[in-house]
């Protein structure tokens, strides 16, 4: 992570027990870091590492394309993205699909053996909720969670498991949906949990539903941050807790306006290759949680912390197996964009004002 951003955060903040109108929509902004948040009455944890803006106009009178198709097509990329590398990422590193927590000094040298990394991914989920003073307490502790952007469900299963708790896991991927719900039957958990495709923007899901509300590194796929806090936020049901785990880019200084051009070239960079819209900052994201009047806020730097796992990453792709495994991702992959661009190309044969 580190070697992406220059800042990794987390925060903690509370939504009141009575849940409070939702605010007029506003644009954050910002580029940066990794971020956590909790929240009370309903309680949130965020970490974040970018945010993207996406600011489209229409291009003819019509108004034809507009950001809605946009997102659209982001959305689709996304899907594609994890259809096709879903199983390369279980193949080598288990089912959970987000970054590893590692203590200050902890020997983590390339030749580490992947089970130590494996481990650093279940400390993270562990260090989320100890940050988040999720109580483990019969009385207590959460009894329905939802994991927004569940990836192939490690983390709905870890957290059913813990709590004893019923988990909904959502993802735009039918491939990772339909391997989550593998995995929950070979697990014993197909009763606890269970997933569906279905858009973090948009869940389908009654207002105030779950005690606890989880997004492990997703919220950077999110096209627009404030409908994502805001979707958050409406089915925390009043007293639960929201955990956001994500990638963003540092704070703006006061007298800054936008990132440094080499930090917006290196974003870009990220953002291509891992379908990511425009990144926001901690700040960005503590004010959109302070707009619904969550409490107790608070927010820390874990970038020292996950800067380990990525050279774990890199020197798995160099092994055999690894290699092999990428190769065939790439060709699937190669085989969505040549279907997907065909069919772009088609449409826009069919397409009148053409």
């Amino acid at each position: 992570m580190s070697g992406w951003c220059s800042t990794c955060e987390w925060g903690i903040m509370r939504i009141p027990t009575c849940p409070s109108t939702l605010p007029p929509r506003r644009t954050p902004t910002g580029t940066g870091g990794v971020r956590v948040g909790v929240g009370k009455g309903a309680s949130a944890i965020l970490l974040f590492r970018g945010r993207w803006k996406v600011s489209v106009r229409a291009r003819d009178a019509s108004g034809v394309y507009e950001e809605e198709e946009q997102r659209q097509r982001l959305k689709k990329g996304i899907a594609d993205f994890y259809d096709s590398a879903s199983g390369v990422w279980e193949s080598i590193w288990g089912e959970h699909m987000h970054h590893g927590f590692y203590h200050p000094n902890t020997n983590t040298h390339t030749h580490s053996l992947i089970s130590d990394h494996r481990a650093a991914q279940l400390r993270m989920i562990d260090e989320a909720l100890r940050f988040a003073h999720i109580p483990e307490d019969p009385v207590q502790k959460p009894r329905s969670i939802v994991d927004v952007g569940c990836g192939i469900g490690g983390s709905s299963r870890y957290l059913a498991r813990k709590f004893d708790a019923q988990c909904q896991g959502i993802t735009l991927s039918p491939v990772q949906a339909q391997r989550a719900e593998a995995l929950a039957a070979s697990q014993g958990l197909a009763d606890k949990v269970s997933f569906q495709v279905a858009d973090a923007l948009n869940q389908p899901f009654p207002d105030a539903q779950f005690d606890l509300v989880w997004s492990m590194e997703s919220g950077e796929h999110m096209p627009d941050k404030e409908k994502f806090v805001n979707e958050l936020a409406r089915v925390a049901a009043p007293g639960a807790t929201i955990i956001i785990v994500t990638w963003c880019h540092r704070d703006l200084t006061p007298c800054e306006e936008s990132l440094r051009p080499e930090e917006k070239h290196l974003l870009k960079k990220i953002c291509d290759a891992y379908y990511l819209p425009a990144w926001c900052s901690t700040a960005d994201y503590v004010k959109l949680l302070q707009s619904h009047s969550l409490q107790d806020i608070k927010a820390a730097d874990w970038s020292e912390y996950v800067a380990p796992f990525w050279p774990a990453v890199i020197s798995t792709a160099l092994t055999w197996k690894g290699f092999i495994s990428l190769l065939r991702s790439e060709l699937t992959y190669l085989m969505i964009r040549m279907e997907t661009y065909k069919r772009d190309i088609g449409d826009a044969i069919d397409d009148p004002r053409i």
